[in-house]
C-alpha cells in the first residue's frame, strides 16, 4: 500500500554517483562505485534509505509513486540488458537485496531470482538447455521469498528438501536431478498455499512489490535489532533497497559463486583471499551449508581477473575490501563490496602496511582502527608448550582462543551467556543466532567456511571461531557431539577452541598473557606522536607495574595500597592494629608493617624509575580487615558446641565486639578515605614514612627511583585536606631529618565526591594535582550504590531508553561530565598549570577518554591490558579535537 509522496529517490547505479553511504547504504554504494570505475556490474537500481524512513514514518506504507519510479527503472534495465522482466523469452530477474549505510552481513532480507513463475521458468529451462538451473533457480525463489515475504517458517521447506535428498539418496541439494528440482518447487508451491492461504504470485511486479516491502520491514526484524544494539549503530538510519539483474552461478560446472578479500581478513596478509562455490548461488556461500574452495583452486584465468579487481578496488577505497562476485558460464560478475570485516591483528596489520605502501598517511592508519578493536589482541592465548591432545580441527576463521561449556541452543546460550562463559556449537550459523553469538566466547561450526556467517560475524566481534570442523558430529537432540575418534562431548562440558589453529580441546587449557605483535608496535608508535593526553596505568604490584611499562603506560596514576594490608601475613597484623584501644597501641603494630609496604613501595618504584607513581592512601575502612559478622556469629557457636577454650572464645568475642562497632549501614559513605585517616592520622604516617623512605634507599643504591606522588582519598572539605597533609608532610620532615637527606614528593587528593569538585578551587590552593576517582564520583552523583543498580535496574534502564548506556562503562558527560568540567576549570583558576589526571575505570574507554581530553585533562589511568586501547582512544581524541576546531 503506498502512500504521501516522494522525490527522486530510485536510481539508476550510472545516476547515483556522489551519494554516500548515508544515502544508498553500504551496499548500493559499493554498487555505484563499481560502477563507475568500469567494473562487470550487472546494471541495476537503488531505492534510498530516504524511503525507508518514509515507510516507518507512515506507520509501515510504502510512499506514493515509488512503484512508479521502479517500473520506470526497470524499463531501462531492460534497455542495457535486452531482456525484459517477465519476458518469456529472454527473462529479466532481479535480486532485491537490503542494504545498511553500516554493514549488516545476513542481519536482513534478500530475495534472489525474482520475476520467475510456472511459465518463464519452462521457458528459461528451454531457451537455456538447462532444465536443473532453471528449476533450482525457481524452488529458490519460492523458498526465499515464501520466507521473507509471505512469512512462511524456513523449516517447512528445509523439511521437503531434507525428504527428497533421503529419497534419491543425495548428500546436498546440488545432487538432486532436474526432476526432483521440479517436484519440490511444486512442493513449495502448496507450502506456500497451505501456511498463508494464498497461491505464490505469478506476477513478477507483484512479487517485486512483495519484495521490496518485505525487505524494508527487515531494518525492524530482532535479529537486526540485537546487532545494532551490540554495535550501537543508530536505529533511525534505516536501510537502503538494491535491485540488480540476476547473474547466474548455479548455471552448471562452469558458474559459481564466491566472497573475496582484498587481503587476508584473519592475519591482514597482503594476498587475495577468499572462497569459491561451484555451481551455487551467493547464498550457499554465506550460509555455510557447503563448504567451499579456496580461491586459489579456481580457474587460473578467473582468478587473474580478480585478483585485477582486488587491486582496482583498493586502489580507490584506499582499504581492505570484501567483495562478493558470481561467475556465470566462465564470465565473472562483481556484485558486492564493502571495507571488509576483519580482525584487530588483521586490521592493525592491514593500518600499519598500507601507510608503509603509501596508500594511506600515518594518521589515517591511526584512525582505521577502532581502539576497542585492541582489547581481543591484548586477550590471552593458548600456551604453546601445554601438551593437550585436540579433539578435533576444523578451520581456523577467527583468532584467538576461548573456553566455556558447551551450548547448541541460540536461545539457551543467549540465557546462559549473562552468568557463564560459553561456547555455542551449531551445525551452521545463520543470522538468527546472533544472539548466541554476542553471548557466546566463540562459536565452532560443522559446516561453514572462511567466509561463512560465523566467520564473518566472529572476526568482526573479535571472537574465536572454528568453522567448517567437519570431524565432529552433533546430535542436537541429545545435546551432544561426537569426535570420528569417539570422544562424545556433552551440553554443559567444558572445552577450548582455538580460532588460530582451528583446533577444539576437552577441558580449559591452559593459555599465557599476549605479546604486543610489531605492528601494533608501531601503530601504537604512530599514535604516540598524535595523541595529547598521557597514558598512565592503575597498578599495585611490581608484576602489573612491569606489564604497565611494557605496554608503554607512561607512569602509575593509581597505585592502590589496601593489598598491602590484606595479605595473607598481613592481615593478623592489620587486625591486631584494629582491635587496639589507643593510638600508641594502633601505632605499635602499623609499624610491623612498615617492613612489607617498604618492600612493596621499592619493588614498584624501582620498577617504575623515572616516571611518576600516584600512591593512593588507605582508602577501604576497618571492618572490611576484619571476618563477616555472620561468619563470626557461626565460629563463636561452634567453638562453644565444640569446648574450646576459654581463651579462643573470649578472642572471638572481643573481635565480634569490634565487628559490631565498626558496622556501618553505608559503608562506601561512611568512616574509609581520608575521613579514616583524620580519626587515625597514625595509618598515613607510617604509609608516607614507607613510601618516601623506599625512594630515598633506591636513590642511596645508586637506583632510578620512581617519582613520588603521594594521593588522598574521598576529599571532600579542604580542611580534611589540608590536615592530612599536615601529618604526611610532618612525617616526611622527621623522616629526612633521621636520614639525614630528602627527596621530592608531591601531595594530591583524589576528586570524587560532588563537593569536591564543587570547591575545587580552594582546595587546590592546597593540593599538587588532582585525579578523579571517576567510579565513586557516578556513585555519588547519581546517589547510586553500584554493585546493587548494574545488577538491578541499570540494564531495564537502558531497555527503556531512560539511560544510553552504563555510566560506569563510558562517563556521564552531562552529570558526572559538568562536576570533571567545573573541577577542572576551578582547579585551575587556583593554580593554572595545576596537573589533573583520571585513575577510574573510565580511564580506559575511548568514549571516555575522548570527554575527558575535550575537558583539558592531562593524563587518564587505567589497567595495564587497556594502555594500549588508550594510547590509541587518545589518538583518535586529539584528531577529533583537531577536526573539530578547524569546522569550527
Amino acid at each position: 500500500m503506498e502512500v504521501g509522496s516522494l522525490m527522486e529517490t530510485v536510481m539508476l547505479f550510472q545516476e547515483a554517483r556522489g551519494g554516500d553511504k548515508f544515502l544508498l547504504g553500504g551496499k548500493g554504494y559499493g554498487l555505484v562505485e563499481m560502477t563507475s570505475l568500469g567494473l562487470p556490474v550487472p546494471p541495476g537500481f537503488v531505492i534510498t534509505t530516504d524511503v525507508c524512513k518514509q515507510f516507518y514514518a507512515a506507520g509501515g506504507k510504502v510512499p506514493a509513486g515509488l512503484f512508479d519510479q521502479v517500473r520506470a527503472k526497470i524499463a531501462e534495465v531492460e534497455r542495457q540488458t535486452g531482456k525484459v522482466f517477465g519476458g518469456e523469452d529472454r527473462p529479466l530477474l532481479f535480486s532485491v537485496r537490503s542494504g545498511a549505510p553500516y554493514s549488516m552481513p545476513g542481519m536482513m532480507d534478500t530475495v534472489l531470482n525474482l520475476g520467475l513463475n510456472d511459465r518463464t521458468t519452462e521457458r528459461l529451462a528451454a531457451i537455456t538447455r538447462n532444465e536443473r538451473f532453471a528449476y533450482d533457480s525457481y524452488r529458490r525463489l519460492i523458498q526465499m521469498f515464501g520466507k521473507i515475504s509471505m512469512g512462511v517458517d524456513a523449516e517447512s521447506f528445509e523439511r521437503v528438501l531434507e525428504d527428497r535428498r533421503n529419497r534419491a539418496g543425495a548428500k546436498m541439494d546440488i545432487d538432486l536431478s532436474p526432476r526432483e528440482l521440479r517436484e519440490v518447487a511444486e512442493e513449495f508451491k502448496r507450502i506456500v498455499k497451505q501456511k498463508t492461504g494464498k497461491e505464490f504470485p505469478q506476477d513478477p511486479y507483484t512479487q517485486l512489490e512483495l519484495a521490496v516491502e518485505a525487505v524494508l520491514k527487515s531494518w525492524n526484524n530482532e535479529r537486526a535489532k540485537e546487532y545494532r544494539r551490540y554495535y550501537k549503530i543508530s536505529e533511525a538510519l534505516g536501510t537502503a533497497v538494491n535491485i540488480q539483474s540476476m547473474v547466474f552461478g548455479n548455471f552448471g560446472e562452469t558458474s559459481g559463486s564466491g566472497v573475496g578479500f582484498t587481503r587476508n581478513p584473519s592475519t591482514g596478509e597482503n594476498r587475495l583471499f577468499g572462497e569459491y562455490l561451484p555451481n551455487s548461488q551467493g547464498e550457499d556461500v554465506v550460509a555455510g551449508v557447503r563448504t567451499p574452495i579456496g580461491i586459489d583452486r579456481m580457474d587460473p584465468r578467473v582468478r587473474s581477473q580478480l585478483q585485477e579487481v582486488a587491486k582496482n578496488l583498493e586502489a580507490h577505497f584506499k582499504d581492505m575490501q570484501d567483495f562478493e562476485f558470481t561467475v556465470e558460464d566462465g564470465k565473472l560478475y562483481t556484485l558486492q563490496t564493502r571495507n571488509g570485516k576483519r580482525t584487530a591483528q588483521a586490521a592493525v596489520k592491514i593500518a600499519v602496511d598500507m601507510a608503509k605502501e603509501g596508500l594511506v598517511s600515518q594518521h589515517e592508519a591511526v584512525l582505521r582502527v577502532e581502539p576497542e578493536a585492541l582489547e581481543s589482541l591484548l586477550h590471552r592465548r593458548l600456551d604453546p608448550t601445554a601438551k593437550d591432545k585436540p579433539l578435533a580441527k576444523g578451520l581456523d576463521a577467527s583468532p584467538g582462543a576461548a573456553s566455556g561449556v558447551v551450548v547448541f541452543d541460540t536461545d539457551e546460550a543467549a540465557k546462559v551467556g549473562i552468568g557463564k562463559k560459553i561456547i555455542l556449537v551449531r551445525p551452521e550459523t545463520t543470522p538468527e543466532d546472533i544472539k548466541g553469538l554476542i553471548a557466546a566466547q566463540g562459536v565452532l561450526t560443522v559446516r561453514g567456511g572462511m567466509t561463512s556467517h560465523a566467520a564473518v560475524v566472529a572476526r568482526g566481534m573479535g571472537k574465536p571461531a572454528v568453522v567448517g570442523c567437519s570431524e565432529i558430529e552433533i546430535d542436537m537432540e541429545a545435546g551432544s557431539f561426537t569426535t570420528k575418534t569417539g570422544e562424545r562431548i556433552e551440553k554443559g562440558e567444558t572445552v577450548t577452541i582455538d580460532g588460530t589453529t582451528g583446533k577444539i580441546y576437552r577441558g580449559e587449557v591452559k593459555m599465557v598473557e599476549p605479546e604486543p605483535s610489531p605492528e601494533l608496535t608501531t601503530l601504537l608508535k604512530y599514535a604516540d606522536g598524535i595523541k595529547r593526553l598521557g597514558v598512565w596505568a592503575n597498578a599495585d604490584t611490581p608484576e602489573a607495574a612491569r606489564k604497565a611499562r611494557e605496554f608503554g603506560a607512561e607512569g602509575i596514576g593509581l597505585c592502590r595500597t589496601e593489598r598491602m594490608f590484606n595479605a595473607p601475613n598481613r592481615l593478623p597484623i592489620v587486625r591486631d592494629m584494629i582491635m587496639s584501644r589507643d593510638a600508641e597501641a594502633r601505632r605499635e603494630h602499623l609499624y610491623r608493617l612498615f617492613p612489607f609496604q617498604l618492600s612493596d613501595f621499592r619493588a614498584i618504584f624501582e620498577a617504575m624509575g623515572g616516571q611518576p607513581v600516584v600512591v593512593r592512601l588507605l582508602d577501604l575502612p576497618l571492618h572490611e580487615f576484619l571476618p563477616p559478622l555472620e561468619e563470626l556469629l557461626l565460629d563463636i557457636q561452634s567453638l562453644k558446641e565444640n569446648g574450646a577454650a576459654a581463651d579462643d572464645i573470649h578472642r572471638a568475642e572481643a573481635i565480634l565486639s569490634r565487628v559490631s562497632q565498626l558496622a556501618e549501614h553505608n559503608p562506601m559513605l561512611g568512616h574509609r578515605g581520608c575521613r579514616l585517616a583524620v580519626t587515625y592520622p597514625e595509618i598515613y604516617e607510617m604509609q608516607t614514612k614507607a613510601i618516601l623512605q623506599a625512594a630515598m634507599e633506591l636513590r642511596k643504591e645508586g637506583k632510578q627511583s620512581a617519582r613520588v606522588k603521594i594521593m588522598i582519598p574521598l576529599v571532600a572539605l579542604a580542611g580534611e585536606f589540608r590536615y592530612l597533609r599536615g601529618v604526611i608532610d610532618k612525617a616526611a620532615e622527621n623522616l629526612f631529618r633521621e636520614a639525614g637527606s630528602r627527596v621530592d614528593y608531591q601531595v594530591g587528593t583524589m576528586i570524587e565526591t560532588p563537593r569536591a569538585a564543587l570547591t575545587a578551587r580552594e582546595i587546590a590552593t592546597e593540593s599538587d594535582f588532582f585525579s578523579f576517582g571517576t567510579n565513586d564520583l557516578t556513585q555519588t552523583t547519581f546517589g547510586f550504590s553500584r554493585d546493587d543498580v548494574e545488577a538491578r535496574f541499570i540494564p531495564i534502564y537502558i531497555e527503556m531508553g531512560i539511560l544510553p548506556q552504563s555510566p560506569f562503562d563510558s562517563v556521564d558527560a552531562a552529570g558526572v561530565g559538568r562536576l570533571v568540567r567545573t573541577a577542572v576549570e576551578e582547579g585551575r583558576k587556583a593554580k593554572g598549570k595545576l596537573e589533573i589526571g583520571i585513575c577510574g575505570e573510565h580511564g580506559g574507554d575511548p568514549k571516555s577518554i575522548s570527554f575527558f581530553a575535550e575537558a583539558g585533562l592531562d593524563y587518564v589511568s587505567c589497567s595495564a591490558f587497556r594502555v594500549p586501547v588508550a594510547r590509541l582512544a587518545a589518538a583518535h581524541a586529539a584528531m577529533a579535537q583537531k577536526t573539530n576546531a578547524v569546522t569550527t
